[in-house]
């Protein structure tokens, strides 16, 4: 089975653009197929996602799973656990190992839903 050869016919719309237009457009389409995909990044977590930024954040494994943990209990965890818990130690004036220990504690976590109170601040 032979393929047809329709290269020249696919490239029609774009050769007459000059590589500066194909890299435009290039970087065009490049853009519209991430785009998607950076959406879901701000709209979307779970658990392994918010244990992962807080094992970079410098907490332990069990620690991580803890704040996690609590954060889906108090419904924080849309806001990130990272945010939480850095928000918190702004605010009860405490470094961030400090308020996420604390929260690992089962302490803090009425002022952290404090912190978020009406939903819509991030």
């Amino acid at each position: 089975m032979k393929r047809n050869d329709d290269f020249q016919e696919r490239r029609a719309h774009l050769a007459e653009l000059t590589d500066e237009q194909l890299e435009a457009r290039f970087w065009e389409l490049a853009n519209k197929l991430v785009d998607p995909l950076l959406q879901m990044g701000y709209e979307y977590t779970s658990p392994a996602v918010e244990r992962s930024v807080l094992l970079r954040m410098g907490f332990s494994s069990l620690e991580a799973k803890s704040i996690v943990e609590g954060c889906i209990e108090h419904n924080l965890i849309a806001h990130g656990t990272g945010n939480v818990i850095y928000r918190l130690s702004k605010a009860q004036n405490l470094g961030i190992r400090e308020a996420g220990l604390a929260l690992c504690d089962g302490k803090l976590w009425n002022e952290a839903c404090e912190l978020f109170k009406g939903g819509s601040e991030q």
